[in-house]
């Protein structure tokens, strides 16, 4: 006989958030007569009393979607900017929020990681230098479906801002500044929304699998104030459509500003449709803007990943470097290497401190391509990138083992593969920089390297992300000379 679930799903229910776990789950309980059972609603906050509900239930806990917000936690405050779903925490004092960031990465470190002390190799939080208008892109999905938030209900209308929450096809316009990327831009918002009604071209239909606008990529460039602009539609517009007019239209908001517009078609009709899939054209202006870090220039594309808070960015190479330094950079026989290294920001930053040879690898082509072009603009020479898969890039060049002092990687949120990982520690450098921006996986990987003689030495933790539940972790790892692996190193 089956068990009886608590709850089934699809059931509505109403708790307190009373703790947070990580990844911006709230945590509420509910007493039974076997003890209490553990509510998780993504996206809410201690104090906070709540409508969600139920999308899996299993006997001792439930996962929930939050529906609605019935009372706000006695540590909300106000904020001059429209609430974005992408922002669930902007309500919240930036203390509170760096506080149950520690609280519950420290958790995970102690849980899955297996460090006991985590408390004692904890070096606290590096403060992103705003958490206002720190973002450098920005992603706005159209939608024929809106969801009208006074009345807290779908409706037929066209639509540009941010998806709902909880939802792959209704859409929150964007009316104003929501205080996370640009005001000039977000302000501006509801004009490109008008613009693009009036052609009478309708907006993507998620459901229906049809329309024609779909998503609008603004990225932005803090050292020149510049921007590139992508729309983003499907073919069915052709003869009725002008991409020239819509180029002139966005010019005559933003005017030199705009460094350059590009139109992407993307007929995908799958749900999760990404925005820089498609085929693009340049229509007006350049494809890529300069931004600079540390005195480096990188020039990045629409596609290219580049930090999405450049500001913060610098102060967490900062951190890295300060570790990679810590290992004694400055051996010219010895080789450094930056896994996951995307546009080669921090393989360009340790070579300016490292005599020896810098190796920088990603699988992305275009990340490299424009990696190379700025090693080459800021004069950078001992320094080579590979687009390669990682773990395929160790197994081709083992010359290389023995001659690692250091290695950096910085891998995407998923981590690090096992077998990848596997092959990184068979490397047997002196010393890992770990750069996460999921300490989740991170915790997972400190224990499958600690059983291999890697001793994490500290950590840090830098909010670059603020009002969300993410968080960036950098930590340090050295081998400890004579352990014997519990992998095979050859």
């Amino acid at each position: 006989m089956a068990k009886q679930r608590m709850f089934r799903r699809g059931e509505v229910l109403e708790v307190t958030i009373t703790g947070l776990a990580f990844g911006g789950k709230g945590v509420a309980k509910i007493p039974t007569e076997k003890g209490d059972f553990t509510v998780f609603v993504q996206n809410t906050f201690p104090g906070q009393k709540v409508s969600a509900q139920v999308i899996k239930c299993k006997n001792r806990y439930a996962e929930c979607r939050l529906r609605d917000v019935l009372e706000k936690s006695p540590d909300e405050t106000d904020i001059p900017y429209q609430n974005i779903p992408g922002a669930p925490y902007a309500n919240f004092p930036q203390a509170i929020q760096h506080r149950l960031k520690e609280e519950t990465t420290i958790n995970l470190y102690k849980r899955i990681g297996g460090i006991e002390n985590a408390e004692d190799l904890y070096e606290g939080m590096v403060e992103s230098p705003s958490c206002w208008h720190y973002r450098n892109k920005m992603e706005y999905s159209f939608s024929a479906i809106g969801h009208d938030l006074s009345a807290n209900e779908k409706v037929d209308e066209f639509s540009l801002g941010f998806k709902h929450r909880g939802t792959w096809w209704a859409v929150e316009n964007l009316d104003a500044d929501s205080g996370l990327f640009d005001k000039e831009i977000e302000d501006d918002i509801i004009k490109i929304r008008e613009w693009c009604e009036n052609t009478s071209l309708p907006a993507w239909h998620p459901p229906q699998r049809k329309g024609f606008f779909r998503f609008l990529v603004i990225r932005r460039s803090f050292a020149e104030n510049t921007m590139l602009v992508n729309l983003v539609t499907t073919s069915g517009g052709k003869g009725s459509f002008n991409p020239e007019e819509f180029s002139d239209f966005i010019i005559s908001l933003w005017g030199e500003r705009v460094a350059g517009v590009i139109h992407t078609i993307n007929d995908d009709i799958g749900e999760r449709v990404e925005a820089r899939s498609g085929s693009s054209k340049l229509i007006s202006g350049v494809d890529r803007i300069t931004e600079v870090l540390h005195g480096l220039k990188f020039d990045i594309s629409l596609s290219s990943f580049f930090q999405t808070n450049p500001q913060c960015a610098e102060r967490l190479y900062a951190e890295v470097l300060a570790m990679a330094i810590d290992s004694d950079l400055g051996d010219k026989n010895s080789v450094v290497l930056d896994l996951f290294c995307g546009t080669g920001t921090i393989s360009q930053l340790l070579a300016q401190n490292n005599e020896g040879l810098v190796i920088g690898v990603d699988i992305v082509e275009s990340a490299i391509e424009d990696a190379r072009i700025s090693a080459e603009k800021n004069g950078t020479k001992n320094i080579q990138f590979y687009a390669a898969d990682v773990g395929k890039f160790l197994l081709e060049y083992p010359e290389y083992k023995g001659k690692i002092r250091t290695l950096v990687m910085d891998p995407p949120r998923a981590g690090i593969s096992p077998k990848t990982l596997r092959k990184v520690i068979r490397l047997q450098s002196d010393r890992i920089v770990y750069v996460s921006c999921n300490p989740a996986t991170q915790a997972r990987d400190i224990a499958t390297l600690e059983e291999n003689g890697y001793k994490l030495l500290r950590f840090k933790l830098v909010d670059q992300f603020p009002h969300t539940a993410h968080v960036e972790a950098v930590s340090l790892f050295e081998r400890i000379e004579g352990f014997i692996p519990i992998i095979d190193l050859k």
